[in-house]
């Protein structure tokens, strides 16, 4: 789901304010902001060839468009995601059902999905492919926010890793 400083600014997906701005060219005036996710799925475009010719190529959006936080007991507003309670995961189910389908209804290709995230998100992206049969084939890389929080030093790697998989599309 949506981060606070990414599309729960601009509505689109793995994109702060820094980048809708530098990257996408489109104009932006609140407040800026910075998401290590957007860092890294930027620097993933441009190795795929850039903005025009990734976008034109694939959609991103959110298994649950709906970004949520919670505050921590230190009073500090943070990320929460769908799967992060049960309760949450039970209230969104429905709605992520019907957010995916209408998704599809757009005309997105649905051969391959390439799911940020090799955990939680992966695990419920295929549960619920396997009760629905949205894609042919799920493809799973690390999430964004993983790398650039625990694997910097090799991002390269996983530039690559992101890039080669987008190389399967037909």
């Amino acid at each position: 789901n949506p981060g606070r400083f990414g599309a729960g600014v601009t509505g689109i997906p793995f994109t702060d304010t820094k980048r809708l701005k530098n990257e996408c060219g489109l104009s932006y005036s609140g407040k800026e902001t910075h998401e290590p996710s957007s860092v890294f799925v930027y620097e993933v475009i441009e190795a795929y060839g850039g903005v025009n010719q990734f976008y034109k190529d694939f959609y991103i959006n959110s298994i649950s468009p709906l970004g949520f936080t919670i505050c921590d007991s230190k009073g500090k507003e943070k990320n929460y995601n769908y799967y992060d309670s049960k309760a949450l995961t039970d209230a969104v189910y429905d709605f992520c059902v019907e957010n995916i389908k209408q998704q599809i209804e757009f005309g997105i290709k649905t051969d391959i999905c390439y799911c940020f995230g090799t955990g939680q998100n992966e695990k419920f992206l295929r549960l619920l492919n396997d009760q629905y049969g949205f894609f042919q084939k799920i493809i799973a890389l690390e999430h964004p926010r993983f790398v650039m929080q625990y694997k910097a030093k090799t991002k390269l790697e996983y530039i690559e890793k992101y890039v080669q998989a987008f190389h399967q599309i037909g």
